[in-house]
């Protein structure tokens, strides 16, 4: 039985979601970007339909890291302590093997109470039982050492699985949300003793079509770490999942699950191409992600939406601007003006998601800012991953630009509080990537449920999703796999043309127009990006499958 609420019996199959991390809530810094946003929704609605499902992942010491200024205002990565007074000691510590070492892992619970979250047990190495090394372990969320990340997964997956069997938990499916806790699959082989019991037990959801996203390590290194715990090493070859030295562990996912998904319609698609050549792959499905609107959505515009009141959704709209631009002038000292468009750029920084593409015509871009009659203001906030030079040298780029105007900011601090600010205060949120490289993306779903407009390409979930002119504004992209330059370059243009001739004369011009299309982007985003229905298709695609 679950331990927090009586079970819906539509959802009475036991699941163990492992997550690396979780963005549950902002006061619990344990995730970097949309992974974690995806399960916390994930985790909120199985709380809100009564699923009998509980999360497992790692309590990092640090965080991912806070994202701060040096004196020249450029970005800074800064680490502290976090402490964590509202988890609760459940008495659960096991051991589990690396390098030939073992090492204590204790769980923490996350109450469902706490948050309004499915139950989590989150996982620490940083114990006085053990040495240095093994507490740096669950110190930092994506830690750049190639053999702590290795010791994480290690954690995750048979730490989490052992925390599970200490607590006596029948769990009927083991759900990797990406592949980082792959060892849970060996700890159920030393529980099965062969491949096709784990596989009733096993599935997976693959997040990405990017390199880094599809993690591989050297065989004989992840041998050495005992990686693969119990498992004899002939029965780990028979995976034939060995490639040019390097285990992939993607392609053990789609080996060893039942059947897997992407987590949007192209990218169902995208995985089920990129994996094709491979035989004994499970079926990849796909389950598009989604948001939850409880947690997410501004209750004065629901009601507004709901009481059809397009006056006050107006009016609301000013008002959380307002609120939003005085947290900005608190940062920046810079003070945006409520009554110009405003356009946010904010996620994850990384160099595929194009946060500079809008000022690749630098005079162009500065020309939509200082337009004398319909000007426009521009905000970007997001971390990259603290060792990814490319995306910091992108946000230090961007923030020489912004001391040039004050329309344009670039803030640091992008976590769950400023995510929900920026979606509630923005006119049009911004998503350019470049086109099949975004597997999902959902920060755009949170800012229509806050009567923001999308301005994307159709990447993503955007394709099930966009109506140029009615819900969002679609703009072209041009032919993928071109060269990189050439497929920006074509696309910046795209970008100017759109918000030159259709999106800012439409703010300016004909504001009827602007709240029809709220109105229809709030009608279409409701019923099937609300996590609720992911978290629904989830046991109905997945966890029941074959059951």
């Amino acid at each position: 039985m679950s331990d927090y609420l009586s079970i819906n019996q539509e959802y009475s199959t036991s699941v163990a979601y492992f997550s690396m991390e979780y963005a549950i809530h902002q006061p619990l810094k344990i995730y970097s970007g949309g992974l974690g946003f995806l399960s916390g929704s994930h985790m909120r609605s199985a709380y809100d339909m009564k699923q009998n499902l509980v999360g497992v992942g790692m309590l990092w010491k640090y965080g991912y890291y806070d994202q701060a200024r040096n004196e020249d205002l450029t970005m800074r990565v800064d680490y502290t302590v976090k402490y964590y007074t509202f988890l609760e000691d459940p008495g659960i510590t096991v051991t589990v093997n690396v390098f030939g070492k073992d090492i204590y892992v204790k769980a923490f619970l996350l109450k469902p109470e706490t948050f309004g979250s499915a139950p989590i047990y989150l996982l620490s190495t940083d114990l006085p039982e053990n040495d240095y090394l093994s507490k740096t372990i669950t110190h930092h969320l994506y830690d750049p050492n190639e053999e702590t990340r290795i010791a994480q997964s290690i954690v995750l997956g048979i730490g989490g699985g052992k925390v599970l069997d200490a607590l006596n938990r029948h769990v009927d499916i083991y759900h990797i949300n990406e592949a980082h806790a792959l060892p849970v699959a060996f700890h159920l082989y030393d529980v099965h003793k062969n491949w096709e019991e784990v596989k009733k037990h096993l599935v997976f959801t693959t997040h990405t079509p990017e390199k880094a996203g599809n993690e591989s390590h050297n065989f004989d290194l992840l041998s050495r770490a005992s990686f693969f715990g119990n498992v004899p090493m002939q029965d780990i070859h028979a995976l034939d999942c060995i490639i040019n030295g390097q285990f992939e562990y993607t392609l053990a996912a789609l080996r060893m699950a039942k059947k897997a998904n992407g987590v949007s319609e192209l990218h169902g698609e995208v995985s089920r191409n990129m994996w094709r050549e491979y035989n004994n792959i499970c079926p990849i499905d796909h389950i598009t992600n989604s948001q939850n609107v409880a947690y997410w959505a501004d209750n004065s515009l629901l009601q507004a939406y709901h009481e059809q009141n397009d006056n006050w959704i107006r009016v609301r709209k000013k008002e959380l601007k307002k609120q939003l631009f005085e947290v900005i002038a608190d940062q920046t000292g810079d003070m945006l003006d409520p009554n110009v468009l405003t356009i946010v750029w904010s996620r994850r920084f990384a160099g595929y998601k194009r946060p500079d593409l809008i000022m690749r015509d630098y005079n162009r871009f500065m020309n939509l800012l200082n337009n004398i009659h319909q000007p426009v203001q521009i905000i970007w906030a997001g971390k990259p991953y603290p060792r990814d030079q490319e995306a910091i040298g992108i946000f230090n780029k961007i923030l020489q630009s912004t001391l040039t105007s004050d329309r344009s900011v670039i803030l640091v601090g992008y976590e769950l509080g400023l995510s929900a600010l920026l979606k509630k205060g923005a006119d049009v949120w911004l998503n350019n990537p470049r086109y099949t490289r975004e597997a999902s993306g959902t920060s755009g779903m949170t800012a229509s449920m806050n009567a923001t407009l999308n301005l994307s390409n159709l990447d993503g979930w955007v394709k099930e999703y966009g109506k140029h002119m009615e819900n969002s504004f679609i703009m072209q992209h041009a032919v993928p796999n071109q060269n990189i330059d050439e497929q920006d370059n074509q696309d910046a243009q795209y970008l100017y043309e759109i918000l030159e001739n259709v999106v800012i004369p439409t703010y300016y011009n004909d504001q009827q127009k602007w709240a029809q299309m709220i109105r229809k982007s709030m009608d279409d985003i409701f019923p099937f990006f609300n996590s609720d229905r992911m978290a629904d298709e989830y046991y109905k695609k997945l966890y029941n499958s074959g059951r």
